[in-house]
């Protein structure tokens, strides 16, 4: 399950990288555009902008922090069980041979 959560957390920072590369085109694109009411929303535009880019460094920031304990896990469980590691390496090793082979 929570590969899954990864995965969709990886989808979601991804959409909202591209939200916010579009939002910035969107600014550029109309920065030639007069008028109290389109500067007032290029203002309030840019404010949730830098807000969205803060929001989405923190979350990455979150996600490598968590793949970095779930390493740091992995790697003590080897050194505190290294035979049974083995056995389970071997033992995956086995089932992806015996599915290849019946190809």
């Amino acid at each position: 399950m929570s590969d899954m959560s990864d995965v969709t957390k990886d989808k979601l920072i991804s959409d909202v990288k591209l939200v916010i590369a579009d939002t910035e085109e969107l600014l550029r694109a109309t920065a030639g555009q007069t008028g109290e009411k389109i500067a007032e929303i290029r203002a309030k535009t840019q404010d949730r902008l830098a807000a969205a880019k803060i929001k989405m460094a923190d979350a990455e920031a979150a996600i490598v922090d968590k793949a970095k304990q779930a390493g740091r896990a992995a790697d003590d469980y080897v050194h505190d069980n290294p035979w049974r590691s083995v056995g389970i390496a071997a033992g995956a090793g086995v089932i992806v041979g015996l599915l290849i082979g019946r190809r």
